[in-house]
């Protein structure tokens, strides 16, 4: 059993889903040792400080860096529970191997490889991604049983080809490579699909769920969108798989977090039926058409990622994680909504 009363560590304590599992630990009364870049940053840790003055728990900030090695040391002393969030999650890079590989991999070895240097440490908890288990939809009908499970990995990313998912399937199998050379503390990994909902933070929103919603909503798609098949999830769904998979004593492996089965066109048609107003995509983009202009368009939209993964439902068993750690996910409408409305309240998207 983790002790409540013992700090626990949250690496990447400004990210859009760390945001809402720090909320959930200060809400329970648990001190949160807070590890970002820059804890004079006022601007970043705003919200952070606001979620502690208004809870049972308390907040205490240590500056680190995911390739510093040992920067975690100090924000780790005394914790018997490490979450580990800290990723990029980015499509605009120069260098794949700089941007997403390097931080991901060397941040987890770092901070897992403190771990195993820290006494107090019973178990750590990393935020991986269902793209560690399959890098386009028609992987998830290739998958034994015709969709993936926590028993799957990815074997399709590559430097070259979908590098982010590559970069999380590195990461995670460096985190259960160094789990296996100690035996102190156990790793739980949360795999969330397309994370959605509304930030804590809105004015530092950086991750690429927002670049997604934006395209949805500013008029981009409004001529059609591809029925891109992806899994999709809440915010605090996923914060609260987090903290169940901390506090749990039966937690154990991967959970696949995923709530949904949708795609660009079905976001935009239920989003419709509250934000009428906006240029939102009615109608789908045809595969073809998307064929010819799609690799022009977006660097992302290769012919191969296009073949791969428009007009091919995602398919995933969750059954592990409602089972398990006993979660109930939202609609996918609220979830959508909450996210929307947010992006609306913050001049990101304007009616038409």
């Amino acid at each position: 059993m983790i002790d409540k009363s013992k700090p626990v560590l949250v690496t990447g304590a400004t990210g859009f889903v760390a945001g809402w599992l720090v909320k959930e630990l200060l809400d329970n009364g648990i001190t949160v040792h807070a590890a970002v870049r820059d804890p004079k940053n006022k601007k970043k840790v705003a919200h952070l400080d606001e979620l502690a003055k208004n809870s049972k728990g308390e907040i205490k900030y240590f500056a680190s860096d995911l390739l510093k090695e040992g920067s975690y040391a100090e924000a780790m002393e005394d914790c018997e529970l490490v979450y580990h969030t800290a990723s990029p999650f980015i499509t605009n890079y120069n260098d794949p191997q700089k941007d997403l590989i390097d931080p991901a991999v060397k941040g987890t070895a770092n901070v897992l490889e403190t771990a195993k240097n820290t006494p107090s440490v019973k178990r750590v908890v990393v935020t991986s991604s269902c793209a560690a288990i399959y890098t386009d939809a028609i992987d998830t009908h290739n998958a034994p049983g015709g969709r993936i499970t926590e028993e799957v990995w990815n074997t399709t990313a590559s430097l070259d080809y979908q590098p982010y998912s590559y970069s999380k399937l590195l990461a995670e199998k460096k985190a259960w490579e160094i789990q296996k050379s100690q035996n102190q503390w156990d790793l739980v990994t949360i795999n969330p699909s397309l994370v959605v909902g509304p930030p804590l933070n809105a004015n530092a929103v950086t991750s690429a769920t927002f670049d997604f919603m934006k395209q949805i909503g500013d008029g981009t798609l409004k001529m059609g969108a591809p029925r891109l098949g992806i899994g999709m999830v809440d915010v605090r769904d996923v914060a609260k798989a987090h903290y169940n998979a901390g506090f749990m004593p039966e937690a154990q492996g991967r959970y696949i977090t995923s709530a949904h089965s949708t795609n660009l066109l079905e976001m935009g048609q239920i989003l419709s039926e509250e934000y009428g107003n906006y240029p939102l995509p009615k109608r789908p983009m045809p595969k073809w058409l998307l064929m010819l202009v799609g690799p022009m368009a977006n660097k992302l939209f290769t012919r191969k990622f296009i073949k791969n993964n428009v007009d091919i439902e995602w398919k995933a068993d969750n059954s592990k994680i409602k089972r398990e750690l006993g979660i109930e996910f939202r609609p996918q409408k609220e979830s959508l909504n909450d996210a929307f409305q947010v992006m609306i309240d913050e001049g990101l998207i304007a009616a038409k």
